[in-house]
């Protein structure tokens, strides 16, 4: 029991020092030990700290037992990040490496120049409201930079991906690369506002429909006789997809050939002229255009693989308790 006190005490003055340091201004918040990794500890506030944007993101969106569970999620994540953060931390002292001072010294300089237009006055102004002293947020960069380092140590050679992987998921995933068919538009619309009969709109329309297939121009009998929202321009739907319509409109105007008149169509209490100007089929992208992004993509999942595996070796070397 003695010993056990003499932990928790040790843990608790640890917490003060771990990183990411306390903001100042801010009112901190030491309310116990989310975890210990090799004996550094990790608080609850400093979990708190990272997901507090995003939480406050899904209160807005989330109630009752979803958000309970998103926020455990969310939390859950934060920790082993930060405890992840944390092994390579150590293992970086623990190989004997340093990060020279200038190399922090310049990192520091570039956020000035680039983010601040090389002023350093206006930069420590925007520390001091967001709760940072200069000597925190240095030490909050260099730990960045030596996890980055470390990571691409531990990444080694870029993975190597053959042209028989990049075929394979070409394969597996042509629907990805799958274009939909499209088709330029125009419309017109007969019936709803007018206070004729049906038997009179449908007439009308085919007489429309006559005129247009005798050389009459659809644009103009569409700005003459449409009550459609683009009677304006002329039914101009411009390039829509199959789900720009409903089901019935869509599978009418896919039909047609570009150039093409629609039969008249009755749908509810309106009737519809549909013409196609222009038509582009369905179309998958061949494996010539798409394959520096399947490398890409592929290449990617290996280096995440491989800096999974690695921090999975630091995992199971090391004393990691979770609270």
């Amino acid at each position: 029991m003695k010993n056990l006190r003499s932990f928790l005490l040790l843990a608790t003055l640890l917490a003060l020092l771990a990183p990411p340091p306390p903001r100042a201004g801010a009112q901190e918040i030491i309310d116990g030990i989310a975890a210990v990794v090799n004996g550094d500890v990790i608080t609850f506030s400093q979990v708190r700290d990272v997901v507090r944007a995003r939480e406050q993101q899904i209160r807005q969106t989330l109630s009752g037992k979803e958000l309970v569970d998103q926020v455990k999620t969310l939390r859950e994540g934060a920790l082993q990040d930060l405890i992840d953060r944390q092994l390579i931390l150590q293992a970086f002292k623990k190989q004997g490496l340093q990060l020279p001072d200038y190399v922090v010294d310049e990192h520091m300089q570039t956020i000035i120049r680039t983010d601040f237009g090389g002023d350093r006055a206006a930069f420590q102004r925007t520390l001091a409201a967001q709760g940072y002293t200069m000597a925190q947020f240095r030490d909050i960069e260099r730990d960045k930079i030596v996890i980055q380092a470390m990571r691409r140590k531990n990444l080694g050679d870029t993975p190597v991906v053959s042209p028989g992987k990049v075929e394979d998921y070409y394969a597996k995933n042509r629907d990805t690369y799958a274009s939909d068919a499209k088709m330029q538009l125009r419309l017109i619309t007969l019936g709803k506002n007018s206070g004729e009969s049906p038997e009179s709109q449908k007439k009308m329309a085919e007489e429309i429909r006559q005129k247009v297939k005798a050389g009459g121009d659809f644009g103009k009998m569409a700005e003459l006789y449409s009550e459609d929202s683009s009677a304006a321009i002329g039914g101009d739907w411009g390039w829509i997809d199959p789900g720009t319509l409903n089901e019935d409109l869509s599978k009418a105007a896919f039909a047609l050939d570009a150039g093409e008149i629609s039969e008249v169509l009755g749908f509810g209490d309106s009737y519809y002229l549909l013409y196609s100007e222009a038509k582009k089929n369905a179309a998958v992208k061949p494996l010539q255009e798409v394959r520096d992004d399947i490398e890409a993509k592929l290449r990617q999942e290996l280096a995440q693989a491989s800096q999974e595996k690695w921090l999975q070796d630091l995992r199971k070397k090391a004393y990691i308790k979770k609270y």
